[in-house]
């Protein structure tokens, strides 16, 4: 089955968040931030719901049912 194309813009944004939210971690947990802790955990606060979201409406969107 070929991918719907909104899905396909929602999968890369899913990525792109996920990227996000792990280097959010990587830079809470190993020092201190380049952006500074707050502006840091703001960014992994937005991502991770952010990635969910994204992740499942394309799956949603690009579904049989």
């Amino acid at each position: 089955m070929p991918m719907k194309p909104l899905a396909g813009v929602l999968l890369a944004l899913a990525c792109l968040l996920g990227i996000a939210a792990t280097g959010s971690v990587f830079e809470l947990a190993y020092g201190d931030p380049d952006l500074g802790v707050t502006t840091t955990r703001v960014i992994l606060g937005l991502c991770l719901p952010g990635t969910l979201g994204a992740l499942l409406l394309a799956i949603r969107i690009n579904g049989t049912a």
